[in-house]
């Protein structure tokens, strides 16, 4: 979906009508969210974010996976599969999906970790562990109390924050906000923004702990299109983030087009981004999510560049014990349970 504008501007009387709206579904939410999740048996390590649409939470996962390796361990993904029409549970296969089938993100994320798409998150547990999984990190499903979730992180884009802080469809958050602070373990702020400080700070009062993380432009994207005006067009959360990536890694930015996340791209739409390009000598230019939906499609042109970051930690060692302070508290809980 479109963000609506009004999200993210301090004061609007659209926001003011459909406050009573917020409320309920906000109710409703913090009343599941209170629900006691099943065991899954092993740890689980929940990537979220408390509103509506992108943050980076998948560059989170990515980044969280790796570490997980370093510690020894065997991270399974789990996501829901937004956007693909496979319920699952199945294995992510590049070979063999497409983003049609288990989504664009899930699909993206593949081609690094094993990724469980399952609709039932339960089954999605089962069929992790049947692959070996010793963690299984949860991309996105923090309000979903179907899981029990031995730590939480949550995602913020430190230059966007949270909006106005309204309640879908006031605002962009899931649920109260006060409801989703008492069960974050972790706040990764990603970017030098200032929007989420608020946040960092209530979450301090309660001793949880702020990490800061920037992405990346990989060194390869950055060189291949150094050089060229490239045409940028994206559909994810936040376009004008990515936009603002290219203009700060030195690319030559001479038109862009922002779609809806998870945008669905029609075959006109292809063809009309292919014609502009070509017409004025432009290089086409997306991000990998958007890259992993196009696919596999006949109507795509060659010679679309995927731009790729990854997330780097500004205290990496500080990410590391907190991931192995918990994983190591979830195991202790479990043996004493026996």
């Amino acid at each position: 979906m479109r963000e609506p504008a009004f999200w993210y501007r301090p004061h609007s009387p659209l926001s003011h009508v459909l406050f009573p709206l917020g409320a309920l579904y906000g109710a409703v939410t913090a009343w599941r969210m209170q629900r006691d999740g099943v065991d899954a048996g092993i740890p689980v390590i929940c990537v979220g974010n408390y509103h509506v649409g992108g943050a980076g939470k998948t560059p989170t996962v990515l980044a969280l996976t790796k570490l997980l390796r370093e510690l020894g361990e065997t991270p399974v993904v789990l996501s829901r599969g937004y956007g693909g029409h496979l319920k699952g549970p199945v294995m992510v296969d590049g070979a063999r999906h497409t983003a049609a089938d288990v989504g664009d993100e899930p699909l993206m994320m593949a081609r690094d970790v094993p990724v469980a798409v399952a609709r039932d998150r339960l089954d999605g547990v089962a069929l992790a562990k049947s692959q070996g999984a010793t963690v299984i990190v949860m991309d996105d499903g923090f309000q979903n109390p179907r899981l029990l979730k031995d730590v939480s992180l949550i995602v913020i884009d430190s230059e966007r924050g949270l909006g106005n802080s309204q309640v879908f469809p006031a605002g962009p958050l899931r649920a109260p906000l006060q409801a989703q602070l008492a069960r974050t373990d972790a706040l990764v702020l990603i970017g030098d923004g200032r929007a989420a400080n608020d946040v960092a700070a209530e979450l301090a009062k309660r001793d949880k702990p702020e990490l800061r993380a920037r992405l990346k432009p990989n060194a390869d994207s950055v060189a291949q299109l150094l050089g060229k005006k490239v045409f940028a067009f994206a559909g994810i959360g936040d376009p004008e983030r990515f936009f603002r990536s290219l203009h700060a890694s030195g690319i030559a930015v001479a038109r862009t087009r922002a779609f809806a996340d998870h945008h669905v791209f029609s075959q006109d739409e292809i063809a009309a981004l292919a014609a502009d390009a070509r017409r004025e000598q432009l290089t086409l230019v997306t991000t990998e999510k958007d890259l992993a939906r196009l696919r596999g499609r006949a109507d795509v042109p060659e010679g679309i560049v995927p731009f790729a970051v990854q997330l780097e930690f500004d205290e990496p060692a500080k990410l590391r014990q907190l991931i192995s302070d918990h994983l190591y508290r979830a195991r202790e809980r479990r043996f004493s349970a026996r």
